[in-house]
């Protein structure tokens, strides 16, 4: 193992995994938003509204993210559309991750116990009150097991952005690997560096779950 080589490509491994966190981080929160609302406009069956949620989620889970950015970076430009290649890793984060965000939502508020629902019609409640104070907040309880599995699925995901040449820590390891040929030394960092990021957030994951489990079922 060449070390030193390995302390000379240290700063860029940095680079990259900071442009790697910033892309996921926005792409995420980003697909938690559309995840959201694509749910609610599914569960509360709104007319034509619906049908478009339905629609989107199919297509952003059954189409891979390499097409979806092909088509932002190399189709857009087409019709006059050109957009940076951070910007388009991030919409095709976005759009991918909400697909599978708005079934994660989905199924947690489907298991919202529908007496609740019913209880609160019956006193009164709107449906946006319903919503607010009944179904939001156990629907949100009941996501966070696949919301973090999808979280940590869209991280790995990045490795994806080095097909349209962002600089992420994939396409660092490649080019350092064609320069200098050193494919273990490199690849091993490659490694520790996603370990680094996927680990911790992994274990985090796991501690919310459990705070979760034992708020809703006491254990």
């Amino acid at each position: 193992m060449d070390i030193q080589m390995m302390q000379e490509a240290l700063p860029q491994y940095i680079s990259a995994t900071l442009l790697t966190l910033k892309l996921a981080l926005g792409g995420i929160l980003l697909a938690l938003f559309i995840g959201l609302i694509m749910s609610f406009m599914s569960y509360f069956k709104v007319p034509v509204l619906k049908q478009i949620a339905n629609a989107y989620t199919a297509l952003s889970r059954n189409t891979p993210l390499l097409i979806q950015l092909f088509f932002l970076y190399y189709g857009l430009p087409r019709i006059g559309i050109r957009l940076e290649k951070e910007t388009v890793g991030l919409i095709g984060l976005a759009f991918l991750g909400g697909g599978y965000m708005s079934e994660a939502f989905r199924g947690g508020i489907a298991s919202v116990p529908r007496i609740q629902i019913e209880s609160g019609r019956a006193i009164g409640l709107t449906r946006w009150q319903l919503a607010r104070f009944i179904i939001l907040p156990q629907g949100l309880a009941n996501s966070v097991p696949a919301i973090g599995a999808n979280v940590l699925f869209l991280l790995k995901e990045t490795s994806i952005f080095s097909a349209i040449a962002i600089m992420d820590l994939t396409n660092v390891t490649r080019d350092l690997i064609g320069m200098y040929y050193l494919t273990r030394e490199y690849l091993l960092m490659l490694v520790v560096a996603y370990a680094i990021i996927l680990v911790p957030l992994s274990l985090l994951i796991s501690f919310i779950e459990r705070r979760v489990r034992y708020g809703i079922f006491g254990y």
